[in-house]
């Protein structure tokens, strides 16, 4: 009796442990909520607006690329940036700066932001704020966790800063098979943005140009169907 006793609550303690790990995992991914804070992955309007966010780089080559593309469309975008990366290549960030787009923190050496401690979390968004003021960006700057992941740490510091976490809520590239083909992205984009979208993509080592050769026809797309480019902080206020 003792033995099947012992058992049960070793049985019961597992289960106990596996939920709360899949619980605390599914929380680390959600791109609606976290325990502090608040986290945006798209903006509740009436109006035909919607924000274009890029993650990573700069990235000589391709930051050039991608300016041209919104420079020959009118339009502005939200620009997450690497620490590392601009301070490896100031220039890059200062063209970004300098075009008028917005730049926001993307953390200094793109790690996963879960199970981390509050000074590392203080110390990644510091070094990169202050790299980004060295590239000419003075506005507010917002914070997209890499890989979308968060748990307790980073919110909680965020909060504490009155930060928001920006997130997104059309990502093509997510899926492997629609990330493979330019076509697949830009008609999951045109498919799934509606007002106040958030659009994430990768274009700073898009080596194969998939992802940057769907810009145009993204843009092009969605402004036939009424939308306006605005900034993330465009789009929060």
């Amino acid at each position: 009796m003792k033995v099947r006793k012992a058992i049960i609550v070793v049985a019961v303690f597992v289960l106990l442990l596996a939920g709360t790990v899949f619980i605390l995992r599914e929380i680390s991914n959600s791109r609606t909520f976290q325990f502090f804070g608040e986290v945006v992955s798209r903006v509740e309007t009436d109006k035909k607006v919607i924000a274009i966010t890029f993650d990573d780089g700069p990235t000589p080559g391709f930051t050039d690329e991608v300016l041209e593309i919104l420079r020959r469309e009118n339009v502005k975008a939200s620009f997450f940036l690497i620490g590392s990366e601009i301070e490896k290549h100031l220039d890059e960030a200062k063209k970004i700066n300098a075009a008028g787009h917005e730049i926001g923190n993307h953390s200094f050496s793109h790690t996963r932001m879960i199970m981390v401690s509050p000074s590392f979390v203080q110390s990644e968004i510091k070094k990169t704020d202050d790299l980004i003021r060295a590239a000419g960006y003075n506005e507010p700057t917002h914070f997209r966790p890499p890989y979308g992941k968060k748990l307790f740490a980073l919110p909680w510091y965020l909060s504490s800063h009155h930060r928001k976490t920006i997130t997104w809520d059309v990502e093509p590239e997510s899926y492997p098979n629609i990330a493979k083909d330019t076509r697949a992205i830009v008609e999951h984009v045109l498919a799934k943005a509606r007002n106040g979208s958030i659009v994430l993509l990768h274009v700073m080592n898009d080596r194969e140009r998939k992802s940057m050769r769907a810009v145009e026809p993204i843009v092009k797309g969605l402004k036939e169907r009424g939308f306006q480019f605005v900034t993330v902080s465009e789009l929060l206020r």
